[in-house]
């Protein structure tokens, strides 16, 4: 009945308030994979991971990554040995990426790992990766260099100047299977208030995606990742910055306007609602502040109200 397009903290914050308010069975989230990554010979799903274990209950608010109560004995020996430790990986992270690597050395599918992680986490929740296959965000710095997603994010701390993005493997990349079904046939498409750059597009590069949004436009409800014209976590304002485009509520809304009906914006941004309805989006004015279960719930519910959300059972 719902569908999420999802990517990292925020769509997993706002994914824990929808399935606070409609029941989780009719929630699927379409997860971004071009953060995927292969490292000390494992597979990594970072947006994928995030969303699994924030709904599970189990995601480390504290560090902003991993899991809860983890530790993290595997690393420490790593670097003591000398090892590559700048991407952080706790020990029952490790054994996460150390299943998900072996069933796919047995020929499994990434969709087929992702609901086996999902069921053995509990979910009832449907997790989609965006595609099966390899899909990789690729970051131009202003030196010139070309460095994968997390060296960027990671390793460099996201704090260097980006001249360009793209998405490798975006020319043979399919929607895994049942994606395109789950966002054609959903009452409501909900678009997380993830990074419209490094999140979302990577799931519109997908063949046949953005034009099934396109095609049912005024049923996808977005919610602004910018507020009062910064990003609530990330690079996201700043990359807004860097590669020309307006960095505030109005300018995701512009950003978002060929295939998205309505806007959700934080109060605020009250000011930006005149704008954002210009540009021919619906705006819906609500606190979008997720500093806990309660409040992803509360902005859940404004949310599907934007959208005119009936329910199963209309």
């Amino acid at each position: 009945m719902i569908t999420a397009l999802a990517g990292g903290v925020g769509a997993a914050r706002l994914l824990r308030g929808l399935v606070r308010v409609v029941p989780p069975t009719e929630v699927t989230a379409v997860v971004n994979t071009a953060d995927d990554m292969v490292y000390c010979g494992l597979h990594i799903s970072p947006d994928i991971d995030t969303v699994t274990r924030t709904l599970a209950g189990r995601f480390n608010e504290v560090k902003g990554y991993g899991v809860a109560d983890d530790t993290w004995t595997v690393l420490g020996t790593l670097g003591q040995m000398g090892g590559d430790t700048w991407f952080e990986l706790g020990d029952q992270d490790l054994a996460t990426h150390m299943f998900r690597s072996r069933r796919l050395e047995q020929g499994r599918t990434l969709s087929e790992i992702t609901a086996e992680l999902a069921d053995i986490a509990g979910l009832a929740t449907r997790l989609l990766p965006v595609t099966d296959d390899p899909l990789r965000t690729r970051v131009t710095l202003r030196t010139g260099q070309e460095v994968s997603f997390q060296e960027y994010f990671a390793k460099l701390r996201h704090a260097v100047p980006v001249s360009s993005i793209r998405f490798d493997g975006s020319d043979t990349a399919v929607a895994a299977p049942g994606v395109l079904e789950a966002v054609e046939d959903a009452e409501l498409v909900v678009v997380c208030p993830s990074n419209p750059l490094l999140s979302i597009d990577p799931l519109l590069a997908v063949a046949g995606l953005r034009s099934t949004l396109e095609a049912r436009r005024d049923r996808n409800v977005a919610v602004s990742p910018i507020v009062g014209g910064h990003a609530i976590k990330g690079p996201a304002g700043r990359l807004l910055d860097e590669l020309g485009l307006e960095r505030s509520a109005a300018g995701v809304a512009a950003y978002y306007a060929p295939w998205v009906g309505t806007l959700v914006i934080d109060d605020v941004d009250r000011d930006l609602a005149p704008k954002v309805e210009a540009l021919g989006l619906r705006c819906v004015v609500t606190d979008t502040i997720m500093v806990d279960v309660d409040r992803s719930a509360a902005l859940a519910g404004a949310v599907l109200r934007a959208g005119g959300y009936r329910g199963p059972h209309g």
